[in-house]
């Protein structure tokens, strides 16, 4: 057998050059973009979030073989949701739409700081070959240990955004027990200065107030009382003049119409998804006497609740037979 013969084999050079396969279009320069977010409105952070924004011109302009596509900056936006954030939704859809070729951030956590969001984009550009580089911890999403790394990286990130959200939890706890106004816009009957926190009595809107409790003592049900309010085209607290029977029954309930506040009403569940549920003693309540001027007197919003709470006993005790007629314990 002839031996084989190399001397004529000549070897083809990769092209670093980045090249478009649906088009075969060769582009000279890497397309990059850069993303930058502060998690508040402050004007420290603010004054962050424009340093980012000057670091990433410089950053790609001083280098020879990249090419700005833009800049991509959210403002005040929390990085636990990535829906809420327009300016990160955008770069996705210009990545995927075949507009970048490379990403650059500060960190993970100013990408993301839920893990499953930040494979899930992750993901979704390798599949478009599109790279991000994440400068704090020096990874490139499309190297060979990349994802091994963002994996453990994301977790401490979204551990750090628990860390955060349960020192909030606290001071907001520290401010409760102040006897501090939490969470607090207004309600029916009431002006509400969220400077100050204090309340003013505002008397068109107590009329309605003193109504409704007038009438539940006389023994209308909050279905009737409802009915009477949208004939007499009175507004609902959200402004609307159609009055429903939950609306009413939360009025009645709320002890802030005898001059109290009851403070941790309602708690988050988790701070990714900010799901907040009512406290039924899960964590601790704040109960402020005398808090306010109030709209009704003691002894009237107590025979209230003791009407209430009887309706609310006979509602339960009725159980529906298979004939659907109604019997009460």
């Amino acid at each position: 057998m002839e031996a084989m013969n190399i001397a004529n084999i000549e070897i083809i050079q990769a092209n670093t050059n980045r090249i478009n396969r649906s088009t075969a279009k060769k582009f000279e320069r890497m397309r990059v973009a850069a993303y930058c977010r502060v998690s508040t409105d402050s004007e420290e952070q603010l004054l962050s979030y424009n340093s980012q924004v000057t670091h990433y011109k410089n950053l790609v302009e001083s280098n020879l073989e990249w090419e700005l596509v833009d800049i991509y900056a959210d403002e005040g936006i929390s990085g636990t949701q990535t829906e809420k954030r327009t300016e990160f939704q955008r770069m996705i859809n210009d990545a995927v739409g075949g507009k970048i070729d490379l990403i650059i951030t500060k960190s993970i956590s100013r990408f993301a700081r839920n893990t499953l969001d930040t494979l899930k984009y992750v993901r979704l550009l390798k599949q478009h070959n599109v790279a991000i580089q994440f400068e704090k911890e020096n990874i490139n999403t499309l190297a060979m240990n990349g994802e091994m790394l963002l994996v453990i990286l994301s977790s401490l990130a979204q551990q750090e955004s628990e860390s955060i959200s349960s020192n909030i939890k606290m001071g907001l706890k520290m401010k409760m027990k102040r006897g501090e106004t939490v969470g607090f816009s207004g309600c029916l009957g009431y002006e509400y200065n969220p400077i100050d926190k204090t309340f003013t009595v505002n008397e068109e809107e107590a009329e309605i107030v003193r109504y409704i409790f007038r009438r539940y003592i006389e023994g209308a049900g909050s279905f009737v009382i409802a009915k009477e309010l949208t004939a007499l085209n009175y507004k609902t607290p959200r402004g609307n003049t159609k009055w429903g029977e939950g609306t009413v029954r939360a009025i009645i309930k709320n002890e802030k119409y005898k001059g109290d506040m009851l403070l941790g009403k309602t708690f988050t569940v988790d701070p990714l998804t900010h799901r907040r549920l009512d406290n039924m003693g899960e964590e601790e309540k704040y109960y402020i006497h005398d808090h306010h001027e109030p709209i009704i007197t003691d002894e009237l919003f107590e025979e209230a609740q003791k009407i209430l709470h009887i309706r609310s006993s006979k509602h339960n005790g009725c159980i529906s037979s298979s004939k659907n007629t109604s019997k009460c314990h």
